[in-house]
């Protein structure tokens, strides 16, 4: 078909509304996209709200969770405290199980120091401290059974204390009277440890001329006095030499008293006494043996009655008398 002006006319005026047209459908389509990038945009600031939120609930579930787990662990340690803080005296006999509870503890510390700890940490940590509860539960029942040994033990030990205190007193009255008994025994022996003197006589012994002695009963012919006695057998009395005091009493009352060999000794009935001469005789114990010894009187001996006591262990054992005359016609 060929082009004429006419048909260039006829179609010209068609092609302005249809521009105007396309450029509706261009904005149309603009909006609608705006909008729907509005919308996303939305949604998604939504979404990340809501993801926010449950990040922050699940942060705050699990800052709760371990809040509750510390203050599990710390109420654990109060019981602990509770159970070891008043008992030290059975720390040693739960030694043992302090140190499961040691290491239990050191665990459950390191996972609740943790601020980022996990949910499964915190899992773990609460496992961790009921399995220390379980061992202070333990502790509990052995500290109460260490308590009840304990109390037996304080109760045999109270008894015990009784008894020796009871030993202690009957072995002090034992005793008491054992040094009463020995002392009676002593003072029984030392009695009748003493010796005693029979037969004894006083011989009158004038020295004549080469030596020769004969007994006489005038004053002034003495020499010397001869003391003779037994002494009886004694089977307490040991062996040994014995001391023996002789006091010799003159006619006028007074002791006689030598240069040398005299003094004063205790007796045990008549106190303090003058002994004339101290003479040393052995003995055998259980045996009877004699005595003899001359005294010499410094002097001239005197008229009447001179006595002789002898003395051993503070007792007298024995005395005698001799009377010395005048002589003959001339005295």
């Amino acid at each position: 078909m060929a082009y004429t002006p006419e048909a260039a006319s006829t179609t010209n005026p068609q092609k302005g509304p249809s521009k105007r047209d396309d450029r509706k459908i261009i904005y149309g389509v603009l909006i609608v996209a705006l909008l729907a990038t509005w919308g996303y945009i939305i949604y998604d600031k939504s979404k990340s709200n809501e993801s926010i939120e449950q990040l922050q609930a699940q942060y705050s579930n699990v800052d709760s969770a371990r809040n509750s787990i510390q203050q599990e662990y710390e109420d654990a340690l109060q019981r602990l405290d509770s159970a070891t803080g008043n008992n030290t005296e059975l720390q040693g006999a739960l030694a043992d199980r302090s140190t499961e509870i040691n290491r239990l503890k050191k665990e459950i510390q390191g996972i609740t120091s943790k601020r980022n700890a996990t949910a499964g940490e915190l899992a773990r940590a609460r496992s961790l401290i009921n399995q220390l509860n379980v061992r202070i539960d333990d502790m509990y029942v052995e500290i109460e059974r260490l308590k009840g040994e304990n109390q037996t033990l304080t109760a045999n030990n109270q008894a015990l204390t009784r008894d020796k205190q009871q030993l202690t007193t009957e072995k002090g009255q034992l005793e008491e009277n054992l040094t009463s008994t020995e002392e009676a025994r002593r003072q029984v022996e030392d009695v009748a440890s003493t010796l005693h003197a029979s037969n004894l006589s006083i011989a009158p012994i004038n020295l004549k001329n080469r030596g020769k002695e004969k007994e006489t009963a005038t004053a002034k012919r003495v020499d010397l006095l001869r003391v003779s006695f037994n002494l009886d057998e004694n089977r307490i009395a040991p062996t040994g030499n014995k001391e023996l005091y002789v006091s010799v009493i003159a006619p006028d009352g007074r002791p006689v008293t030598m240069s040398s060999g005299s003094g004063i000794f205790d007796t045990r009935e008549e106190g303090s006494k003058t002994y004339t001469n101290k003479v040393t005789v052995p003995y055998e114990q259980g045996k009877r043996s004699n005595v003899s010894f001359d005294w010499k009187q410094d002097g001239r001996y005197q008229l009447g009655d001179y006595k002789i006591q002898v003395y051993h262990n503070g007792y007298k054992i024995g005395e005698a008398t001799r009377s010395l005359k005048k002589g003959g016609l001339f005295g």
